[in-house]
């Protein structure tokens, strides 16, 4: 009798390039949804009443995960957050989802579209950004969060193409994203009363952080463009050097090779 064949188990992987057009259609559908159903007024104005407490900031903030990774802008969750449940409790939810929809967003480059895109990192602009995240993640990424430039969404699949680590990358996109996150939160919490020092404060900071945003990001990016059109450094030679020769052309005494 023969004895059974152990049955081995099929392991079907994607192409790189399935994966990013599976990563394409994810994205598609994800901002056609946004401009269809426009989820970000259903969790201000169409929030269900019945949910209160620390259940409705869990539930908020899981949502705002979600949305943020399908394309919604995070000022407008960050105001929404501020004007439902008020400013410390706003800004819980809104950190949470922030790092929730950073790690959903970072997931799906890293899984879908890193190995399809990374033979595509050729011209020297874009190897200098790659090495940038890829040797400095956490402190690149920290000044990116801190000063919002660089959209949420391509910041985050900037990261997942690149060689940084997924820790790294949540920790500073946690850190990083506080004030920007605290200021528009406090600044929906006061939306009904304009006037207070808090939504001025608030509205400071935004408008301020926004300004130093733009000199951080011309400054990086001149210094990107400096070490681009760096000329790459030439590999030294192999060739042996030539024995040291008199004036008359023959080696001198004792610099013969010894027998």
């Amino acid at each position: 009798m023969f004895e059974p064949v152990p049955a081995r188990r099929s392991r079907v992987s994607l192409p790189p390039r399935a994966r990013l057009a599976c990563l394409a259609l994810i994205l598609l559908a994800a901002g056609t949804s946004v401009l269809l159903f426009e989820p970000q007024r259903l969790l201000a104005a169409g929030w269900p009443p019945q949910l209160s407490g620390p259940v409705a900031v869990l539930v908020f903030g899981l949502a705002y995960g979600v949305c943020t990774a399908a394309l919604v802008p995070r000022p407008i969750l960050n105001l929404a957050a501020g004007a439902l449940f008020g400013a410390q409790a706003g800004f819980v939810a809104s950190l949470g989802g922030t790092v929730l929809g950073a790690g959903l967003s970072f997931a799906l480059g890293r899984m879908l579209g890193q190995e399809a895109l990374r033979p595509y990192v050729r011209g020297r602009w874009l190897k200098a950004a790659d090495g940038q995240l890829s040797r400095h993640g956490f402190r690149s990424m920290l000044a990116i969060r801190l000063f919002p430039g660089m959209p949420f969404v391509v910041a985050n699949y900037a990261a997942a193409v690149s060689r940084m680590r997924c820790l790294p990358f949540l920790l500073a996109t946690g850190l990083g994203s506080v004030p920007n996150t605290a200021a528009y939160v406090i600044a929906g919490s006061q939306a009904t009363s304009p006037t207070s020092p808090a939504f001025l404060i608030s509205m400071g900071f935004i408008v301020v952080s926004a300004g130093a945003a733009a000199v951080v990001g011309w400054r990086k990016r001149h210094r990107i463009a400096a070490r681009a059109e760096a000329p790459e450094p030439v590999a030294p030679s192999a060739e042996p050097l030539a024995a040291p020769t008199g004036p008359d052309g023959r080696e001198p005494a004792g610099t013969g090779t010894p027998v």
